[in-house]
């Protein structure tokens, strides 16, 4: 894939095309439901089928990338594809585009979710709660599937979930995601290497370094300057971008990451938390988008508007960057059987991270009865058997646990 930067064009051109960017991906923003699959289907319809910005191979191409690196994939791919047509402006454009309907939507169900009282409102929130352990158990079903196939990448799932759910150290998901990255390089490296595209992207080395030296020091700088008197907003941005920045494997898997960061240290409560993430099954755009409910009704400086910006930011940035810092130096990386290999353990160790917290919190804090599970195993079964639109299940258990409610 082959594309010619942006940079080169009149300034007004890329203007015209960054424009264009917006407002295409503020339209797949209001329209995207059915989480980061269904994403990359609804762009491949809109930029290879409909609009031909580019061409099969390059688009695999670049979904291949976006699924091997931390993040969010969908969102890595409309700023890549946004990159690609408009420089960097159309990058902004295209995740802006995209995260704003859905981060909107959740911000007000931050506002909102306290004037819930009484039986129904509190119906409202366990329906919302029982949704996330549905969907949550199937993302853990389809990706054992895909990122455990074999008896290693198994083993290596269930020694992490082991580690989640005995180990109370802050570090423990790191040390199970690089544990599996170091099994991984030494017993996936047999397995058939995987097919290797060429990308071209208008980023050149310099600038990727300097987006890869800035993802490390956001990593690192934050926590310190916390403990060393900094605004209580360091601690925010420092919680939203570790999440950001160690999430492998699909948006599901930034739930043990934030659930950690805030509802461990008491900053949000187990319900509350739960409910967003319900809520967050029902709107279209990424998955990430949760982070702006977090920070509107987080217990830690700023909150509201400003605490939901942050979060966003956060969340984001380091997806972002890592995909900017990498694109240049793709081709010649991921051709590798090392990175590869590492790539197929760290795979693996997330897989145990969501398993686990398909338990904790997410089955222990909403199935409190045989009615909960009924009404979980419904939604399961429409989600995995007949395929129905996340948003329908959302609505299906609402009502449910709104009747669950009015029989206790």
């Amino acid at each position: 894939m082959t594309i010619v930067p942006f940079g080169a064009a009149p300034e007004r051109q890329r203007m015209v095309a960054a424009w264009e960017v917006l407002f295409i991906f503020i339209r797949l923003g209001v329209t995207c439901f059915g989480g980061p699959i269904a994403h990359i289907g609804y762009f491949r319809n809109e930029f290879v089928v409909r609009r031909r910005w580019l061409d099969e191979r390059a688009y695999a191409d670049l979904v291949g990338l976006c699924q091997f690196l931390p993040g969010p994939a969908s969102s890595q791919v409309g700023f890549s594809i946004g990159l690609m047509r408009a420089g960097y402006l159309g990058g902004v454009a295209a995740w802006t585009g995209f995260t704003l309907p859905s981060a909107f939507a959740l911000v007000l169900f931050a506002y909102s979710a306290s004037a819930l009282g009484g039986p129904i409102g509190l119906g409202l929130l366990h329906g919302l709660k029982l949704v996330a352990v549905a969907i949550v158990a199937q993302a853990v079903w389809g990706m054992a599937r895909t990122l455990c196939p074999d008896r290693v990448r198994g083993s290596i799932a269930v020694v992490a979930a082991l580690i989640i759910l005995f180990v109370t150290s802050p570090f423990a998901q790191i040390g199970a995601i690089a544990l599996g990255g170091v099994v991984g390089l030494c017993f996936c490296r047999a397995l058939p290497p995987s097919d290797s595209g060429h990308v071209t992207v208008p980023v050149s080395r310099r600038v990727g370094t300097a987006a890869l030296l800035a993802f490390g020091v956001l990593l690192f700088a934050p926590p310190v300057l916390g403990q060393h008197g900094a605004p209580g907003g360091f601690s925010l941005f420092n919680a939203f971008y570790r999440s950001g920045a160690l999430v492998f494997g699909g948006g599901h898997v930034v739930l043990p990451l934030l659930h950690e960061a805030f509802v461990t240290p008491g900053l949000v409560s187990d319900d509350a938390f739960l409910a967003g993430y319900g809520a967050a099954q029902a709107v279209p755009g990424p998955l990430f988008t949760f982070a702006a409910y977090l920070g509107v009704i987080v217990k830690l400086p700023p909150h509201g508007l400003a605490g939901a910006f942050l979060a966003l930011i956060g969340i984001f940035l380091p997806g972002i960057l890592i995909l900017i810092g990498v694109l240049p130096f793709w081709d010649s990386f991921r051709s590798r059987p090392a990175a590869q290999a590492i790539m197929r353990g760290v795979n693996a160790a997330v897989m145990g991270l969501l398993g686990a917290a398909l338990y904790t919190p997410v089955w222990t804090s909403a199935v409190k009865s045989s009615g909960d599970f009924g009404l979980v195993l419904v939604g399961f079964a429409l989600l995995t058997l007949w395929r129905a639109p996340p948003l329908v299940v959302v609505a299906i258990s609402a009502v449910g646990g709104i009747a669950l409610g009015q029989a206790a």
